[in-house]
């Protein structure tokens, strides 16, 4: 499925969920790992807000990504950030949703011009 990447230039996007391990599997509590570096994956809570519109959202990003100094409710930049939809069938049933993913989850700023 197509990769599309998102500008967060002109959001506001803040932390609502410390970053935790990405868990592949809940039965054996296995780690999610990158396909390609074989790193552990984390997951972070987030809300982004553009265009008086907002939306809880969680984002993956490899461990060495996960920068210090994150605070909840603190503006957070990701950069990198993508959005990847995808589907599947489990037990039986047809799911569907967006997947995202950024490079790394850092303390950010609220954009320029934000509740003025």
């Amino acid at each position: 499925m197509r990769t599309i990447r998102i500008d967060t230039s002109a959001a506001t996007v803040l932390l609502t969920e410390v970053p935790e391990p990405k868990v592949r599997d809940r039965q054996t509590g296995e780690i999610a790992k990158d396909a390609v570096s074989g790193e552990s994956l984390m997951k972070v809570g987030v809300v982004y807000i553009d265009e008086g519109e907002s939306a809880l959202i969680h984002v993956t990003v490899p461990e060495s990504g996960v920068t210090e100094g994150l605070t909840l409710g603190a503006p957070v930049s990701l950069p990198g950030l993508v959005a990847r939809p995808w589907e599947s069938v489990f037990n039986g049933q047809q799911r569907h949703g967006i997947a995202y993913r950024a490079a790394a989850v850092a303390p950010g700023a609220v954009p320029a011009g934000v509740g003025a």
